[in-house]
């Protein structure tokens, strides 16, 4: 039975195969839109880039920079900080806080702006109170201003900071024993341990996380569109929509392309080739009392209530209370096209990411895991740049096919794929599939090759096999991989809103537009039910957390 086995021992061929030819296919399908906005650099594009160079341009990269320093300190504070009290410590209070920590996910940025312009704008509760404590009037206090570059990022470093958190507390979890004691042996207090040993640690978490939260602030459009903070996304809608240039639209978006590199760029230099490896024999946490135990439970409770529970408690206020906050027929039809959109994005994304993953594991040529990991590239790249990349080529094949239909059949067919769902949904398709695709891996990986000699053996081909054995056991992470894309397009607003078929709005567009208008009230709905769905995936992940801490308890 081993000989028999042995002979029929699959080996993972080395030329490409149909696998392999298309994982080559979804890369170029990825770099394609990418390719496109970069050959508008040697474009010229009349009189539109002179003229934002000269007025707009400075203020662009100016707002821009100084947005991503403000997130990157907003993220890199609140996530470090509550991720080491979170995992060092023990107070009251600690177990919920640990996973309740991640809760700000499911608020998207622009939807936590809404939130706290209703709060906190001069007609809102707290200058209202504020007003009836002091007598002041009008003019005769100063209150800060939420819709401002220093307001768009408070909003993203509370929307955003869970990246880091998540990705520091596995760093300070997996940190051995031996080091903090260590630390303690050299004189080093509790707070001296952290700064000298557990942040030097956790630092390639850190900055990863970091250069998460920052692509997707470079990728932001609702906050900072309805703050009126002029950054490199909004001046791509302004070039491409309202001066009607796609080539400056497609400079501006190559700029912000630039921008997201630079990120990427220092996050590999600050990782170098360190290398953090620790034997797996967690610090035992320590127990606080008394005023202690209470700052570290203040510490930890601010971003939740900050980022998730008092956005979503003002939203339910509006909506239970406001008049104009009111279900109807349309709110259903937006359901059903976010739903449709985010169900088809995500069965395709799915899809996609089984045939890399599998391509991966069958095929030993050089070339796929370099095709794969391109094709991961598209999370990187901010929606608004994938816009410019797909519609501006497909108008012009929409625009030649029509032309040609015309000429032989007669027929004026208009444009077929652009503004179809089509688009959009290949528009998702790049932006998530890293998300799909790295879970799905990350599930396949931890099937045995053994499966693989077996089902050779009883005369199953890599298709039947991948439908028969491989499917059914990842299936779990098959089913995470489909969720979180499907959370992620019902959340993403610049793709949406720039490549949605003529009277399919969506949950995110509605509310965009109803805030835009000052109608907060009448977006406070849609925008709940951004968040109850942006819950579904931090449910699965809350137990994940649960799960590790009881895995490394000492």
């Amino acid at each position: 039975m081993t000989e028999v086995v042995a002979a029929a021992r699959y080996r993972p061929a080395r030329r490409l195969g149909p696998l392999g030819w298309g994982s080559l296919a979804v890369a170029a399908l990825v770099v394609a839109p990418v390719l496109v906005v970069v050959s508008n650099v040697f474009l010229p594009s009349a009189t539109t880039w002179s003229h934002l160079l000269s007025t707009v341009l400075p203020e662009y990269v100016w707002n821009t920079a100084i947005l991503v320093i403000i997130v990157a300190a907003g993220v890199m504070s609140i996530g470090v900080l509550s991720a080491w009290l979170a995992t060092a410590y023990r107070f009251p209070g600690q177990q919920v806080l640990e996973w309740a920590l991640i809760l700000p996910l499911a608020v998207p940025a622009y939807v936590m702006a809404y939130a706290y312009t209703d709060w906190l704008q001069f007609t809102g509760p707290v200058q209202s109170a504020l007003r009836e404590l002091t007598g002041w009037r009008a003019r005769e206090y100063w209150f800060p201003e939420i819709r401002s570059l220093y307001g768009a990022g408070a909003m993203l470093a509370f929307a955003l900071y869970p990246y880091v958190y998540l990705l520091a507390r596995n760093a300070f979890l997996e940190q051995s024993r031996t080091a903090v004691e260590a630390g303690r042996l050299l004189g080093y207090s509790a707070w001296g341990s952290f700064w000298r040993v557990a942040l030097p640690l956790a630092r390639p978490g850190i900055v990863a996380g970091t250069a998460l939260a920052l692509m997707e602030t470079l990728a932001d459009f609702g906050t900072v569109s309805y703050f009126a903070v002029q950054t490199f996304t909004t001046g791509i809608y302004h070039a491409w929509l309202s001066l009607g240039d796609s080539v400056a639209a497609g400079q501006l978006a190559t700029c912000l392309l630039a921008f997201v590199l630079i990120v990427l760029a220092l996050e590999r230099i600050q990782r170098g080739g360190a290398r953090y490896a620790t034997q797996r024999k967690p610090t035992p946490p320590h127990r606080l009392r008394g005023w202690r135990a209470a700052v570290a439970f203040l510490l930890c409770a601010a971003p939740v209530l900050f980022g998730f529970l008092l956005p979503a408690g003002i939203l339910l206020e509006l909506a239970l209370t406001d008049p104009d906050a009111r279900l109807g027929a349309r709110l259903y039809a937006l359901i059903a096209n976010s739903f449709t959109l985010a169900g088809v994005a995500a069965v395709v994304a799915v899809g996609v990411a089984i045939l890399l993953a599998y391509a991966g594991r069958m095929t030993k040529s050089p070339v796929v895991p370099i095709a794969n990991r391109v094709a991961a590239l598209g999370y990187a790249v901010p929606g608004t740049v994938l816009a410019v990349g797909i519609l501006v080529p497909l108008g012009t094949l929409d625009n030649a096919l029509a032309d040609w239909i015309h000429a032989r059949l007669g027929v004026k067919t208009g444009l077929l794929l652009t503004g179809s769902i089509f688009a959009l949904v290949y528009a998702c398709l790049v932006r998530f599939l890293a998300v799909a695709f790295q879970t799905t891996e990350a599930g396949l990986a931890r099937v045995t090759p053994a499966m693989d000699d077996a089902a050779r053996s009883l005369g199953l081909s890599p298709s039947r096999t991948l439908a028969r054995v491989h499917v059914p056991m990842v299936w779990g992470s098959v089913l995470t991989a489909g969720l979180l894309v499907f959370v992620d397009v019902m959340k993403e607003l610049p793709m949406t809103f720039a490549m949605r078929p003529f009277n399919f709005d969506t949950l995110a567009v509605e509310a965009y537009n109803l805030t835009k208008d000052e109608r907060l009230a009448e977006a406070a709905i849609p925008s709940l039910v951004i968040v109850a769905i942006g819950l579904l995936p931090l449910v699965v992940l809350s137990r994940q957390i649960a799960g590790s801490r009881r895995r490394g308890a000492p």
